[in-house]
């Protein structure tokens, strides 16, 4: 029992010194965009049609002709469309992904 004792103690020492891994710079310029939900102000006045409320999180998003369960998300004035409400994205480089 001790042994399990001090190897569990060693693993815990040699994982709390480990260095951690450097966060990737944010490049200059980007405004950081939530990563799930985009409330309705955030959007450009022209795509806020058709705007709800999420009945499991409580939250408005607008579907702007999507349709059922799909939010338009705005990342850029040359990516922006239609993802499953709660699951787009803006990557690092402004383009809109859709996870499954």
């Amino acid at each position: 029992m001790k042994t399990l004792a001090l190897a569990l103690l060693v693993s815990f020492a040699a994982i709390s010194a480990a260095p951690a891994v450097p966060m990737a710079p944010v490049p200059a310029g980007l405004p950081l965009i939530r990563v799930d939900w985009q409330e309705p102000l955030s959007l450009p006045p022209r795509l806020r049609d058709h705007c709800a409320y999420d009945s499991l999180s409580g939250r408005a998003y607008c579907s702007d002709h999507c349709g059922f369960q799909y939010q338009v998300y705005y990342c850029s004035p040359r990516s922006f469309g239609c993802c499953r409400v709660s699951f787009g994205y803006c990557d690092w480089n402004g383009l809109l992904r859709c996870h499954p």
